[in-house]
């Protein structure tokens, strides 16, 4: 495996894809190696880790990263590559756009490629010229030399389909059932209660909405708060936007890059999760927030909406005003908020299971080593 910065971590979405496949592979008994950037954790160095060699039976290789804005992920898959090209491996796993333009190393000494395509990277707002054509590029050569394409929503299936009339293979992500935690640290920390706020969770980016939020979230008449918890992700000029934006609204808090225990309760107590993204993949904070019972109001984008069916509260992308009404008529009914928790862990769990996502990844392994 590798694109993914490193693991075991929560610095986005496809580090979370990555630990879950690869410790349930090896516990079907395969061998399986993730190649881990060197460089520093996505939202700063106070957030580094000692580098491990070994993850629930996972082996963790370390390789050079340039630890420069743009260049961490170029360098890193560069030279992940290369190791996986002459490696003993089977297949190759190669995770998001950007990595995929390395794809064709390890493809010329024979090796079996496998591309995930968690979103199309080059959409995002946070790159620039430079960033969005190798992103681009990366999709390309995904198309031109991946075996298979695995892709995790049926609108970039038939993305991939239009633009380069090539067949993809659709696996969604997963989500385990959570344990629901009682309000402890988050009180300490932040001065939060069981049901006092309103929680956006995931990545500081341009893409998700956050603005809007912040903007609708100053007209509600309500006495919840706002909690924006996440790490900006090469994008601190925008972090400091919307701080600028919250101005002196004292009940808006940033908390800053969040795992563990803080993670766990922000999730388990918030009164809803709103995911206001203008473009996703497959958004595992979404699948993270229904499994912690939350009632959960989304953008109309189908990554969202297929995601979440007819469980969750949906608004028209980009439009401030209605993400205003829904969020007063939500903080204005509990009972509707009620319902919703009420149904949106049993139905995401059942729907979208680890277990049954590892099962048809290592289905298509299977498949392109019989080929050889």
């Amino acid at each position: 495996m590798l694109g993914h910065k490193r693991i075991p971590s929560r610095e986005g979405g496809v580090e979370i894809v990555v630990k879950e496949l690869s410790k349930r592979m090896v516990a079907e008994g395969h061998e399986v190696v993730c190649y881990n950037r060197k460089g520093d954790h996505v939202s700063g160095k106070s957030y580094n880790e000692e580098l491990m060699d070994e993850y629930m039976g996972v082996k963790l290789k370390a390789v050079f990263t340039i630890n420069a804005k743009g260049l961490a992920a170029m360098s890193s898959s560069f030279f992940a590559a290369v190791k996986a090209a002459v490696g003993k491996y089977d297949v190759v796993h190669f995770h998001s756009e950007g990595p995929c333009a390395m794809c064709f190393i390890p493809k010329m000494f024979g090796k079996r490629i496998i591309a995930t395509i968690h979103g199309l990277d080059w959409q995002r707002a946070k790159w620039g010229g430079f960033a969005t054509k190798y992103i681009l590029f990366g999709e390309k050569m995904a198309v031109k030399y991946a075996d298979e394409i695995v892709v995790l929503s049926n609108n970039v299936k038939s993305y991939f389909k239009d633009t380069y009339n090539r067949d993809t293979v659709f696996i969604p992500n997963g989500i385990t059932k959570h344990t629901i935690r009682p309000v402890n640290v988050i009180k300490e920390k932040w001065g939060l209660e069981k049901d006092s706020y309103i929680l956006f969770l995931g990545r500081i980016v341009p893409e998700k909405g956050i603005g809007y939020l912040i903007d609708a979230y100053n007209k509600l008449n309500t006495d919840k708060k706002l909690v924006i918890a996440g790490g900006a992700s090469d994008t601190d000029g925008y972090m400091k936007q919307l701080i600028a934006s919250a101005g002196d609204n004292k009940n808006i808090i940033f908390t800053g890059f969040v795992q563990g225990m803080e993670l766990k309760e922000l999730y388990s107590n918030a009164y809803i999760y709103v995911l206001p993204s203008d473009l996703e993949g497959m958004p595992i904070s979404l699948l993270e927030g229904m499994s912690y019972g939350n009632c959960c109001l989304v953008s109309d984008i189908s990554e969202c909406t297929e995601t979440v069916g007819d469980k969750a509260v949906v608004f028209k992308k980009s439009d401030v005003e209605d993400l205003t009404e829904k969020l007063q008529m939500l903080c204005d009914k509990p009972e509707i908020v009620q319902k919703y928790k009420d149904q949106a862990r049993d139905y995401i769990c059942n729907k979208y299971n680890w277990d049954d996502v590892t099962k048809k990844t290592l289905e298509l392994y299977d498949k392109q080593v019989i080929k050889r």
